[in-house]
């Protein structure tokens, strides 16, 4: 069922109760006098109310890794040299290689893990973020589940990589070869990461602050 418009307003929230988590070790402690150092009393780490410039960053993160996504896709990752000669292997014809070569399974996990889910992933962030600019106040509970859902998926983010690997060793096995990874193994790395970041730069607290308040 969704929540009202201003259920959340109704409830309150902790920062409005003058209530701050500690990030560090979850102690929860009252807002000090504006003159007092903000720190948390068990562990001393700083506490603030919201993570700082949280959609500036996840932005920035999205951004670039939509940037890399292009050339991750294009370029090689895998070059390999054999008594055949050489060969380069992006991350469509990896997947096309496993299906035709008697692999479907696997196929469909490298395309899922590899193609489909960074592209869940960057636009489901970049939905949250743009929500949480416009001050929207609506389905906060659907948007709450999609960023738990998104962290989820995060745990799976190197999966593909592993793919990668298995990819080489195939090849190994079936031929004496030479492998290199190629730019576009690098291209994508850098997208995995900067999407992990931007999960982690977003505050998913800011989806129940009413306003426009980012910080």
């Amino acid at each position: 069922m969704n929540a009202a418009p201003g259920a959340a307003g109704a409830m309150g929230t902790s920062a409005a109760a003058g209530l701050l988590a500690c990030r560090a070790c979850g102690q929860l402690s009252r807002r000090p006098a504006a003159d007092a150092p903000c720190r948390c009393p068990r562990c001393g780490a700083r506490l603030r109310t919201r993570k700082p410039q949280s959609v500036a960053r996840t932005w920035a993160y999205l951004v670039a890794a939509a940037i890399l996504y292009v050339p991750a896709n294009i370029l090689p990752v895998m070059e390999t040299r054999s008594l055949f000669g050489t060969q380069k292997d992006t991350i469509l014809s990896g997947v096309a290689y496993l299906w035709t070569s008697g692999s479907p399974e696997l196929a469909v996990v490298v395309f899922v893990a590899s193609i489909v889910v960074p592209l869940l992933k960057m636009g489901a962030l970049g939905y949250l973020a743009w929500t949480v600019q416009r001050g929207a106040a609506r389905r906060r509970h659907e948007r709450s589940r999609l960023f738990r859902l998104v962290e989820a998926v995060g745990h799976w983010s190197m999966l593909d990589i592993f793919v990668v690997a298995l990819m080489a060793a195939l090849v190994r096995l079936r031929v004496l070869a030479e492998i290199e990874a190629g730019p576009g193994a690098a291209a994508f790395g850098a997208v995995v990461v900067l999407t992990m970041l931007a999960a982690m730069s977003f505050d998913a607290r800011l989806i129940w602050d009413h306003g426009r308040h980012h910080d």
